[in-house]
Protein backbone atom coordinates (compact mmCIF):
# COMPACT_ATOMS: atom_id res chain seq x y z
CA UNK A 1 0.00 0.00 0.00
CA UNK A 2 1.53 3.23 -0.77
CA UNK A 3 2.44 5.59 2.13
CA UNK A 4 0.17 8.24 1.01
CA UNK A 5 -2.90 6.05 1.44
CA UNK A 6 -1.92 4.77 4.68
CA UNK A 7 -4.73 5.13 7.27
CA UNK A 8 -4.24 7.43 10.20
CA UNK A 9 -5.97 5.92 12.64
CA UNK A 10 -5.08 2.14 14.08
CA UNK A 11 -8.91 1.21 13.12
CA UNK A 12 -12.37 2.44 12.03
CA UNK A 13 -15.11 2.56 11.58
CA UNK A 14 -14.06 4.52 8.53
CA UNK A 15 -15.24 7.43 6.36
CA UNK A 16 -15.26 6.40 2.63
CA UNK A 17 -13.06 9.52 1.37
CA UNK A 18 -9.94 9.15 4.55
CA UNK A 19 -7.39 6.42 3.72
CA UNK A 20 -8.26 3.21 5.02
CA UNK A 21 -7.44 -0.94 4.28
CA UNK A 22 -8.50 -1.75 1.40
CA UNK A 23 -9.59 -5.06 0.92
CA UNK A 24 -12.53 -6.39 -0.09
CA UNK A 25 -15.82 -5.55 1.56
CA UNK A 26 -19.61 -6.41 1.26
CA UNK A 27 -20.95 -3.08 -0.86
CA UNK A 28 -24.04 -2.18 1.05
CA UNK A 29 -24.13 1.17 -0.65
CA UNK A 30 -24.16 3.25 2.36
CA UNK A 31 -21.84 0.88 4.29
CA UNK A 32 -19.40 -1.66 3.09
CA UNK A 33 -19.06 -4.36 5.95
CA UNK A 34 -15.94 -7.04 6.26
CA UNK A 35 -16.33 -10.46 5.46
CA UNK A 36 -16.54 -12.84 8.50
CA UNK A 37 -18.03 -16.42 6.89
CA UNK A 38 -19.02 -16.50 10.76
CA UNK A 39 -21.77 -14.01 10.59
CA UNK A 40 -25.15 -14.03 9.27
CA UNK A 41 -25.80 -10.79 7.59
CA UNK A 42 -29.32 -9.37 6.95
CA UNK A 43 -30.71 -5.90 5.72
CA UNK A 44 -33.35 -4.42 8.22
CA UNK A 45 -36.38 -2.38 6.06
CA UNK A 46 -39.14 -0.13 7.15
CA UNK A 47 -41.07 -1.07 3.53
CA UNK A 48 -39.15 -0.75 0.38
CA UNK A 49 -36.07 0.97 2.46
CA UNK A 50 -33.22 -0.38 3.44
CA UNK A 51 -32.19 1.17 6.80
CA UNK A 52 -30.30 -1.31 8.98
CA UNK A 53 -28.23 -3.83 9.43
CA UNK A 54 -28.46 -6.63 11.66
CA UNK A 55 -25.13 -9.34 11.97
CA UNK A 56 -26.16 -13.05 13.92
CA UNK A 57 -23.59 -15.03 15.10
CA UNK A 58 -24.13 -17.53 18.11
CA UNK A 59 -26.56 -16.51 20.53
CA UNK A 60 -26.05 -13.01 19.86
CA UNK A 61 -26.93 -10.37 17.45
CA UNK A 62 -25.47 -6.98 16.32
CA UNK A 63 -27.46 -4.16 15.10
CA UNK A 64 -26.15 -1.56 12.86
CA UNK A 65 -27.46 2.06 11.87
CA UNK A 66 -25.99 4.47 10.18
CA UNK A 67 -27.60 8.46 10.39
CA UNK A 68 -26.80 11.58 8.49
CA UNK A 69 -25.26 13.69 11.27
CA UNK A 70 -24.61 17.74 11.08
CA UNK A 71 -21.14 18.89 10.01
CA UNK A 72 -20.59 20.86 13.17
CA UNK A 73 -21.67 18.96 15.63
CA UNK A 74 -21.35 15.15 16.65
CA UNK A 75 -24.94 12.94 17.41
CA UNK A 76 -23.95 10.50 20.31
CA UNK A 77 -24.50 12.59 23.42
CA UNK A 78 -27.82 13.61 21.86
CA UNK A 79 -28.93 9.97 20.86
CA UNK A 80 -27.58 8.31 23.88
CA UNK A 81 -29.65 11.30 26.50
CA UNK A 82 -32.92 9.68 23.98
CA UNK A 83 -31.98 6.44 24.91
CA UNK A 84 -31.86 7.14 28.58
CA UNK A 85 -35.08 8.57 28.41
CA UNK A 86 -36.66 5.57 27.37
CA UNK A 87 -34.22 3.02 28.82
CA UNK A 88 -33.32 4.30 32.11
CA UNK A 89 -31.49 1.05 33.31
CA UNK A 90 -28.65 1.99 31.11
CA UNK A 91 -25.37 2.84 32.89
CA UNK A 92 -22.91 4.41 31.06
CA UNK A 93 -19.66 3.08 30.80
CA UNK A 94 -16.04 3.17 29.24
CA UNK A 95 -15.88 0.65 26.13
CA UNK A 96 -14.08 0.24 22.59
CA UNK A 97 -15.39 2.98 21.24
CA UNK A 98 -15.48 5.56 24.01
CA UNK A 99 -18.51 5.99 26.36
CA UNK A 100 -21.45 3.30 25.70
CA UNK A 101 -24.65 2.57 26.99
CA UNK A 102 -25.23 -1.07 28.92
CA UNK A 103 -27.46 -3.18 31.12
CA UNK A 104 -30.68 -4.79 30.59
CA UNK A 105 -33.87 -3.85 28.53
CA UNK A 106 -37.43 -5.13 28.20
CA UNK A 107 -38.78 -5.34 24.99
CA UNK A 108 -42.38 -7.61 24.55
CA UNK A 109 -41.83 -7.97 28.13
CA UNK A 110 -38.59 -10.15 27.48
CA UNK A 111 -35.62 -8.66 29.68
CA UNK A 112 -32.00 -8.92 28.15
CA UNK A 113 -29.12 -7.35 28.28
CA UNK A 114 -27.55 -4.93 25.97
CA UNK A 115 -24.89 -2.42 24.73
CA UNK A 116 -25.35 0.50 22.48
CA UNK A 117 -22.42 2.12 20.71
CA UNK A 118 -22.33 4.76 19.39
CA UNK A 119 -19.37 6.26 17.12
CA UNK A 120 -18.91 10.21 14.94
CA UNK A 121 -17.80 10.33 11.70
CA UNK A 122 -17.71 13.34 9.16
CA UNK A 123 -21.42 14.14 9.00
CA UNK A 124 -22.39 10.41 9.71
CA UNK A 125 -23.30 8.66 13.31
CA UNK A 126 -22.90 4.94 13.38
CA UNK A 127 -25.12 3.71 16.14
CA UNK A 128 -24.17 -0.34 17.00
CA UNK A 129 -26.41 -2.10 19.53
CA UNK A 130 -25.16 -5.66 20.94
CA UNK A 131 -27.54 -8.00 22.27
CA UNK A 132 -27.03 -11.81 23.74
CA UNK A 133 -24.18 -13.58 25.45
CA UNK A 134 -22.54 -11.11 23.66
CA UNK A 135 -23.83 -7.55 25.50
CA UNK A 136 -22.25 -8.94 28.78
CA UNK A 137 -19.10 -11.02 27.74
CA UNK A 138 -15.90 -9.43 26.19
CA UNK A 139 -14.95 -12.57 24.50
CA UNK A 140 -17.95 -13.23 22.92
CA UNK A 141 -18.11 -9.36 22.19
CA UNK A 142 -14.69 -8.96 20.35
CA UNK A 143 -15.68 -10.52 17.14
CA UNK A 144 -18.39 -7.48 16.78
CA UNK A 145 -15.79 -4.62 17.93
CA UNK A 146 -13.72 -6.48 15.27
CA UNK A 147 -16.55 -6.12 12.99
CA UNK A 148 -17.09 -2.72 13.76
CA UNK A 149 -13.56 -1.32 13.28
CA UNK A 150 -13.76 -2.12 9.73
CA UNK A 151 -16.53 -1.07 9.06
CA UNK A 152 -16.27 1.90 5.86
CA UNK A 153 -19.31 4.29 5.75
CA UNK A 154 -20.31 6.32 2.51
CA UNK A 155 -21.86 9.12 3.39
CA UNK A 156 -22.54 10.48 0.29
CA UNK A 157 -22.47 14.30 -0.67
CA UNK A 158 -26.24 14.60 -1.21
CA UNK A 159 -27.88 16.40 1.69
CA UNK A 160 -29.24 15.07 4.22
CA UNK A 161 -32.03 15.99 7.07
CA UNK A 162 -30.82 15.44 10.21
CA UNK A 163 -30.82 12.06 12.11
CA UNK A 164 -32.07 10.52 8.78
CA UNK A 165 -31.00 7.17 7.85
CA UNK A 166 -28.19 6.48 5.03
CA UNK A 167 -29.51 4.63 2.76
CA UNK A 168 -28.80 0.80 2.37
CA UNK A 169 -29.13 -1.68 -0.57
CA UNK A 170 -28.49 -5.07 -1.29
CA UNK A 171 -25.64 -5.59 -3.24
CA UNK A 172 -27.46 -6.93 -6.26
CA UNK A 173 -29.07 -3.77 -6.31
CA UNK A 174 -25.57 -1.78 -7.45
CA UNK A 175 -25.67 0.67 -10.07
CA UNK A 176 -22.55 0.29 -12.52
CA UNK A 177 -19.98 3.30 -10.98
CA UNK A 178 -16.91 4.53 -12.12
CA UNK A 179 -14.08 3.60 -9.50
CA UNK A 180 -10.53 2.24 -9.17
CA UNK A 181 -10.13 -0.77 -10.03
CA UNK A 182 -12.55 -3.80 -10.48
CA UNK A 183 -15.66 -3.96 -8.89
CA UNK A 184 -15.44 -6.90 -6.11
CA UNK A 185 -17.61 -9.95 -6.19
CA UNK A 186 -19.83 -8.48 -2.73
CA UNK A 187 -20.35 -12.58 -1.73
CA UNK A 188 -16.68 -12.98 -2.51
CA UNK A 189 -16.12 -15.21 0.88
CA UNK A 190 -18.89 -13.83 2.60
CA UNK A 191 -22.57 -14.55 4.58
CA UNK A 192 -25.62 -13.99 1.64
CA UNK A 193 -27.29 -11.18 2.58
CA UNK A 194 -31.09 -11.88 3.28
CA UNK A 195 -33.57 -8.99 3.85
CA UNK A 196 -35.64 -8.61 6.67
CA UNK A 197 -39.13 -7.94 6.73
Amino acid sequence: MAETSAPMRASGPWDADEPHPDHDRIDLGGLRLPHNPDFDIRLASVGDQHIGVVVLHDDSSLQLQALAAPRSMSLWDEVKTKILQHTPSLEERQGPFGVELSGQVTTEGTTRPARYLGVDGPRWFLLAVVNGTAATDEEAAAPFVAFIRDIVVVRGAEPMAREEPITLRRPSEQTAEPDEGPAPNPFKRGPEISEIR
